[in-house]
């Protein structure tokens, strides 16, 4: 991606508006600056913080980016969120989305991610859904552009078995119970 991400991890962040304060990270690629001295980056890193909601979100992507709308990576692993905010999806650029290790724990957050029509890769292990058994499948399902879902290849069988054990036309159908009535 172009140039190096924009890194406020580990800064104990709880809020947006905290990031505004702070200076980020360095890393092994120095961070260019326009003019602005905004960051010329589509990459951002707010992993291993203790942020519970994305309130502000844009107006901070905004004071630290020179090109906001062309965000492309965001990282928010290892956070206390519980829900996937509908400002993640106003990202038409976004390509790749990290949020494990957070607190979500409706799979059916991720039908809201539908609307990323580049999103390619996402991660959601560690995640309260984890319980809710077979959320590969209906992430794939709900997502059918995934590339890489949890760090792993989205294969092609699991997307044929995606498209028919969680297409709604199927639910009910060849079951013994049916069959027999």
């Amino acid at each position: 991606m172009y140039g190096a991400p924009v890194d406020l991890s580990f800064k104990c962040l709880s809020s947006m508006t905290d990031a505004l304060t702070e200076e980020p990270n360095q890393g092994l690629r120095p961070l260019k600056r326009n003019a602005e001295k905004k960051f010329c980056s589509r990459s951002l890193r707010l992993n291993n913080n203790i942020i519970t909601d994305l309130s502000g979100f844009n107006d901070m992507v905004s004071a630290f980016l020179s090109e906001p709308s062309q965000l492309a990576w965001v990282d928010l692993s290892f956070n206390d969120i519980s829900h996937i905010d509908p400002v993640l999806v106003e990202l038409k650029e976004l390509r790749v989305l990290y949020l494990h290790g957070n607190s979500i724990c409706n799979l059916s957050e991720v039908d809201k991610l539908g609307a990323l029509p580049f999103l390619h890769t996402l991660t959601l292990h560690g995640n309260t859904m984890e319980n809710e058994g077979s959320n590969r499948g209906y992430v794939i399902a709900a997502l059918p552009h995934l590339k890489k879902l949890d760090f792993s290849a989205v294969t092609r069988q699991e997307r044929i078995m995606a498209q028919v054990w969680h297409c709604p036309g199927n639910l009910g159908k060849n079951t013994r119970k049916n069959q027999d009535n």
